[in-house]
């Protein structure tokens, strides 16, 4: 299966003015940001190409192959059935949950569990929002949703829950159960519940299965926003598509694009279009890599003294907890050694760190050993002290 693409690869970045390998100097590896370094599918380059061969760029109305291709995709991957009017076209994700900030009304606050993808946090401040941090409970080397916590944090002002599932950045996929108490949870404060499920086909833990949330609770109100930007490595082309089956939400969420939001471009849509109706073995051979990939770096750190990581269910993003290594600044530190990761103080969870493994196997061998005498250098210092 794998054999039709070829996940080793070493394709440079560098000179291609890419936001992952610009950050760093040149000899420090980046494993930060949530961009794979695979090379797209070549079937979805093929079809982008066609398009482009086409010489006219202009601005472009939503497909309705691409509308038709997302519905029929939402009913066979997850057994939602929702009809095309419920669709709401969008550059990212991002902009989505700002959007979904404004259009559920002027003040109240939002409620964020943590740690979460970064700018998760910063979406009460662009919609001049209260913040409601809770975050999710540790136990027995798996995150969940603490329902406990979010009782007693959930204020009378709350408007919405912003959640994120598959999680970034602990790797979680949240179970049916644990969704519909939150979507309970939701309904008994009349809060709207919106979610990111922008990773909902990179599952790696066997047996698991992603449940779009709204799925399970046709009263709540819901904005769920989905993106084919991780799964198919199409960050740079930039589209995602927004489900709001409640009118009334809809239309505010449209009403608040005032002039902010850009069109999707037409080489986008296509790409979203062929990535909704994708019938090859592509994302089972990513997948497959990619679990491979978890695996390595999982038993890598349970060996090292200082730094535990828990179970990747979906992503490709380790959650290292590197608090016993008490650094003051754990990715200056990481960086000195040549690693580029994300600060755990950036998703609300100082300590820890977080490591993009969606690389080439080399790659991420040259990370390992990296990671392996940064946490050496940690504990050599920490005993010099």
């Amino acid at each position: 299966m794998a054999a039709r693409y070829d996940f080793d690869a070493l394709i440079d970045r560098r000179g291609t003015a890419s936001t992952k390998w610009s950050r760093y100097a040149a000899d420090v590896l980046p494993f930060w940001v949530a961009d794979m370094d695979f090379e797209c599918p070549p079937e979805l380059i093929a079809a982008v190409s066609e398009r482009l061969a086409h010489g006219v760029l202009g601005y472009t109305n939503t497909p309705p192959q691409a509308q038709a291709a997302f519905v029929d995709w939402l009913q066979r991957r997850y057994g939602w059935r929702v009809t095309e009017d419920c669709l709401v076209w969008l550059p990212g994700v991002v902009p989505g949950m700002n959007l979904a900030a404004r259009a559920v009304g002027a003040g109240g606050d939002l409620i964020i569990p943590t740690p979460v993808y970064h700018p998760f946090l910063a979406v009460p401040r662009h919609a001049e929002k209260a913040s409601v941090t809770v975050d999710v409970a540790l136990r027995n080397g798996r995150w969940e949703m603490d329902m406990e916590r979010l009782a007693t944090a959930a204020t009378p002002a709350a408007r919405a829950l912003l959640l994120c599932n598959p999680q970034n950045p602990t790797g979680r996929v949240y179970e049916e159960a644990e969704l519909a108490a939150l979507a309970e949870f939701c309904l008994r404060r009349d809060l709207t519940l919106v979610s990111d499920e922008i990773h909902c086909e990179l599952l790696l833990a066997r047996g698991c299965r992603h449940i779009p949330v709204a799925s399970l609770a046709p009263e709540l109100r819901t904005i769920t926003l989905f993106s084919p930007n991780k799964a198919y490595n199409t960050p740079g082309l930039g589209s995602a598509v927004a489900v709001i089956p409640h009118r009334p939400l809809r239309e505010a969420f449209r009403r608040a694009f005032g002039g902010l939001i850009s069109h999707v471009s037409p080489l986008a849509y296509i790409a979203a279009q062929w990535a909704y109706s994708e019938q090859t073995d592509w994302l089972p051979a990513l997948t497959s890599y990619l679990r491979g990939n978890r695996d390595r770096l999982q038993a890598t750190v349970a060996r090292l003294d200082g730094v535990r990581m828990t179970p990747v269910e979906g992503t490709y993003l380790g959650w290292l907890d590197v608090r016993e290594l008490a650094l003051a600044a754990p990715a200056a530190h990481f960086e000195r050694h040549g690693l580029g990761l994300s600060d755990g103080a950036e998703f609300g969870a100082p300590g820890f760190l977080r490591f993009n493994f969606g690389c080439p196997r080399a790659l991420l061998d040259q990370g390992i050993e990296r990671l392996t005498e940064a946490v050496r250098a940690a504990r050599e210092l920490a005993l010099s002290a």
